[in-house]
């Protein structure tokens, strides 16, 4: 009997120590620097406490220390210059088959026009001020009044612009035909043009965009639930299921902890994987960022993968990232 519970004891041991070798980050070496994601280029930002799905986000803003206005193509300029590596942007689609680059479904938060964006050609929209609706104080003054004249820009500006630069794009919807739409659009561009693009959005969209473009990398709920439940069960093996491979994770900090393999295990094997890891603060509910040198203090020491930030101006150079930015 004691030869069987040593046995079994020893079975165990050898079990642990298999999980914690496959697992542990000790033996890894950290890749270097982060990947920086650029939400919505350089932009102004705003308190989160309160926000929800229907705050007007630009009725909010701090005191601005510099004059870029999201989504727009200065806005990605200078986050790029600023050390971005990729760009995270917002689509709509308009009457004229086009997509619009643009934050909101309506046009009233941030600009002088109202109603929905996809209600409108570009034509039009090209005449508005996305700059209008941003305020400080309540209302008592709207210092980007007037720079956003005309700035907003398609999609196909912004990748004709940066052909050479990473891109993730939102669909702002769950309709299924902006998928559709989107796979059509894209089709003017070149193979490696798409290598640089990763596609997140609604379940349905998301769906029917990768039915008709496999090769694109993608992540919706229905891509990224299903993936991260096969890795808690197989990932202590050091196996990454099919699912979780050649796609795009953004995990809230708080949840990435309890993966196999954090923090530089899970990134070392998901980039093998081809798979691209970006990680959010908070709950990941609204798009919270790593913000400031001091959130930076929340990553572990080293971290490769991707990291989310609304102002990568202030934390590229703390990163000891090259960083050629001025307000």
């Amino acid at each position: 009997m004691r030869k069987i519970i040593r046995s079994k004891l020893l079975w165990v041991v050898l079990l642990v120590g298999f999980v914690y070798l496959n697992n542990s980050s000790l033996f890894v070496k950290p890749p270097g620097r982060p990947i920086l994601v650029a939400h919505r280029g350089l932009g102004q930002t705003f308190p989160m406490d309160g926000v929800t799905s229907d705050t007007n986000t630009a009725a909010r803003i701090y005191p601005p220390e510099h004059m870029f206005i999201e989504n727009t193509i200065p806005a990605m300029e200078a986050a790029f210059a600023a050390g971005a590596d990729v760009v995270e942007l917002d689509i709509h689609p308009t009457t004229d088959g086009e997509f619009a680059v643009f934050h909101d479904w309506i046009l009233e938060y941030r600009t002088n026009g109202h109603g929905p964006v996809r209600n409108y050609p570009m034509s039009y929209l090209k005449t508005l001020d996305v700059g209008y609706g941003y305020t400080a104080d309540n209302g008592k003054t709207y210092p980007l009044r007037g720079v956003g004249v005309g700035l907003m820009p398609t999609l196909e500006e912004v990748l004709t612009r940066f052909p050479d630069k990473r891109f993730l794009i939102h669909i702002k919807s769950n309709d299924p035909q902006e998928g559709i739409l989107l796979a059509q659009y894209l089709e003017r561009f070149e193979p490696s043009h798409l290598e640089m693009l990763t596609v997140y959005g609604g379940i349905e969209p998301i769906a029917a965009l990768k039915e008709l473009m496999p090769g694109i990398k993608v992540m919706s709920k229905a891509t990224m639930v299903p993936a991260l439940v096969q890795y808690m069960l197989v990932g202590w093996t050091c196996w990454v299921p099919p699912a979780m491979r050649d796609a795009h994770f953004h995990i809230p900090l708080r949840y990435a902890r309890y993966l196999w393999g954090w923090p530089h295990r899970l990134a070392e094997r998901l980039e093998r994987a081809g798979s691209t890891l970006v990680i959010v603060r908070g709950d990941g509910s609204w798009s919270e960022g790593f913000d400031s040198p001091e959130h930076l203090q929340e990553l572990p020491t080293g971290f490769g993968g991707g990291i989310w930030t609304n102002r990568v101006d202030r934390i590229a150079n703390s990163l000891g990232i090259s960083n050629i930015f001025h307000n």
